[in-house]
C-alpha cells in the first residue's frame, strides 16, 4: 500500500487530512497526519508519530508531505522512518498545500513515483497564485 503521510506544526497536517476526507472520499486509512502542536516536545512528536505510522510494512510506499523543509515536524518524522528502515520506499516534500496532498491521495496508486513526483511539484506550483478581484468599474462606466 502507499501512504500519504502529513506532518506540521500545530494543526494544519490533521485540518489537511479533514479537508482530504472531505474531497477525496471519506476517512482512508492510506492517509495519516501528525502535527507537533504547541508546547509539546519532540519526544512526544516523535512517539505519535512512531505510533502512527506502526501499521506501515516494509513492502509499503510513503509519501511523505511536510509543511518546512528541515522542520521539526519533518526532520523528527524523517529519524522515526529510518529507525523503522523505510526511508528505501519513501519520497518527500516540503511545503506541503491543498493541492499537492489531493494529488497525492488521489494519484499515488495509478502512477509510477516519477511522474507523481512530477505531478505533486506542479500541482503545488500551479495552486499558488494571486486572485485579483474585478470590482466592476469599468463595467460601470461602459453602461453610460
Amino acid at each position: 500500500m502507499k501512504y500519504v503521510v502529513l506532518v506540521s506544526h500545530g494543526t494544519f497536517a490533521p485540518g489537511l487530512k479533514s479537508v482530504l476526507a472531505m474531497l477525496a472520499g471519506g476517512e482512508r486509512e492510506d492517509v495519516i497526519s501528525v502535527g507537533l502542536e504547541d508546547g509539546m516536545s519532540a519526544d512526544t512528536f516523535a512517539e505519535n508519530f512512531r505510533n502512527a505510522i506502526s501499521g506501515i510494512k516494509s513492502e509499503d510506499e510513503i509519501i511523505l508531505l511536510g509543511d518546512i523543509i528541515g522542520g521539526s515536524p519533518m526532520t523528527n518524522a524523517l529519524e522515526q522512518i529510518s529507525k523503522k528502515g523505510l526511508e528505501e520506499q519513501t519520497v518527500v516534500f516540503g511545503g506541503m498545500n491543498l493541492a499537492m496532498a489531493l494529488t497525492a491521495t488521489l494519484m499515488k496508486d495509478d502512477v509510477d513515483t516519477e511522474l507523481l513526483k512530477d505531478s505533486l511539484i506542479s500541482e503545488a506550483k500551479n495552486a499558488i497564485k494571486e486572485f485579483v478581484l474585478d470590482s466592476g468599474a469599468d463595467d460601470e462606466e461602459d453602461e453610460i
